[in-house]
Formats: C-alpha cells, structure tokens, sequence
C-alpha cells in the first residue's frame, strides 16, 4: 500500500524517511508534471508543513538558505551585491507561479543540467546539507549533484539547507540566460559570474556555465584569465581568448555542442562587463 505523510517537524520526517523508502514532495513544480496521469508507485512525504526550512538567514560564518525556500523569495531577499546573479536566475525559473512554489532544494535534487540556479549557487561556494537521524553532513554544490537527475543524495537524508560560507559572499555578481525565448524556456546555456573589484581591478572571480555539461561546471580557465586584471571592456577579451576545458555540451534541439561552446563564452563575457558597468558607474557617482 502506498503511503502518504505530511510531517510538521523535521525530527519527525527525519524519523519517517528512516524506516521506510519515500519520494521527497515539496513546490512539486517537478514531481507533477513528471508524474502525470500514472498511478503513485512511491510512499510520498510531503514536506510542505516544515515551516523551519523556509527562509534565509545570516550567521557570523555564513548565510544559509533553507530547502523550502521558494524562488520567489529568493528573488525579493534583501540580500548583498554578490547574491545578483542568484536573485537574477530566481526569476528565471518558470513563471511567476512556478517561483512562488519551486524550491531552492527541489531545483538542485532534481539534478537537471539546465537547472537555473545552479551556476548562480556554484559561484558563491555553496554546500549542501543534508540530514539524518545520524545528524547532517555537508558537501560542495560540486559534490552533491553527480550528473544528470543523480545526486549524492543517500537513503534517509534529505536536504535541508544550502550554505553560502561568508568568504565567498563579497563581490558583485550577475547571471545570464540564452534561450529560444525571453520567458518560460529551458536554457541553451547560462552563466553566472562573480567578480570582486578592488581599486579598479579584478582580484578575485569566480565563473560557472550551466547546460554545457552533464552537471553546471566552474570555468577556472576563465577565473584566472580575469583575475589581476583592469575591470574593464577589455576584460571580455580575455574571457573569449580564455582556455576552457570543464565543458562538454551536447547536441539536442535547442542547440549544437559548437554552438553552445562559443555561446559560453560570450554569456560569460556579458554577465562580467554587466559587473563592470556597474562597478564603473558606482565609482564615478
């Protein structure tokens, strides 16, 4: 018999996932349209009454987002510089509907390559965390998401956390999608850039691709062909000429594999000169 559970704690859904196999429901932005009209083969545990893992908070160490955190909330976040490109890429992911319910946690176990928030998390060093009735570990965005729909994700664990480590939070940051369309589509690629702009140059980067790769890829090519130098037009040049070897693209029928190679490039590119427009015009206000 197929079992359903809507647990108000996370002690009590930790205690549930330990004694019986479940499939995780939380916005259900994936698990619904994926599940169709085909009868339920799988004890569901809908996480939706676990109100303490809704939310982002802000420790002396690091800043922490819960797994049911919607996009939405993501997007509105009084969150600083370095967090754009995540708040760019929150308002990326479906329709404003979609935003209000899809989770942060949801987005990243679905393990898609073409996950919006993925590069945009990768930038900012995040970890993820999951939890047992062991206790929590915690592993690099890089870490947990194996390939595609895999994760690292063990039996009787389940997300409950994405860390963000203080360290990483400087800087100015910017996201940037191509698709066939403005709205609603599934990306060719996308990119998400971190600079931070010391005294009119570049002394730290951090870059990373997504739908380039069975799995978002920090570009470190990229990231030392940038660093030390001026923040400015130029540094698109660097960017174009830059070795990158992290990614393998496919070809589909959104795009060519060459296609998607010279597209990352340049969407990389225009999200670090998006940084350093804004970083210019700050300095000359």
């Amino acid at each position: 018999m197929i079992r359903y559970a809507k647990p108000t704690t996370v002690a009590e859904a930790l205690s549930l996932l330990g004694e019986d196999s479940w499939r995780i429901l939380a916005g259900g932005t994936d698990f619904y349209p994926a599940q169709g009209t085909k009868p339920l083969r799988e004890n569901i545990l809908d996480i939706n009454g676990l109100a303490e893992l809704r939310g982002i908070a802000e420790t002396d160490s690091n800043w922490t987002i819960g797994a049911r955190t919607s996009w939405a909330q993501v997007a509105s976040a009084p969150l600083p510089a370095c967090f754009d490109a995540l708040r760019q890429a929150a308002r990326e992911v479906g329709s404003r509907q979609i935003q209000n319910v899809a989770t942060v946690a949801g987005n990243l176990c679905n393990a898609s390559p073409a996950a919006d928030g993925v590069p945009a998390l990768l930038i900012l060093d995040a970890d993820v965390e999951l939890s047992s009735t062991q206790g929590a570990r915690h592993l690099p965005l890089g870490e947990f998401i194996l390939g595609n729909r895999r994760t690292a994700l063990q039996p009787g664990e389940m997300v409950t956390a994405i860390r963000i480590p203080k360290s990483a939070a400087v800087g100015q940051s910017a996201f940037h999608k191509l698709g066939a369309r403005r709205y609603l589509v599934i990306s060719i690629a996308m990119a998400a850039v971190r600079l931070v702009i010391i005294d009119g140059m570049v002394s730290d980067a951090a870059v990373a691709v997504g739908a380039c790769a069975a799995t978002a890829k920090r570009l470190h090519g990229v990231e030392t062909a940038v660093i030390g130098r001026k923040a400015e037009q130029s540094i698109a040049d660097a960017i174009i000429s830059a070795q990158i070897e992290e990614l393998t693209p496919i070809d589909d029928v959104r795009g060519t594999a060459g296609y998607r190679q010279d597209a990352a490039r340049e969407i990389v590119a225009r999200a670090a000169l998006a940084i350093v427009d804004e970083s210019l015009d700050k300095a000359a206000a």
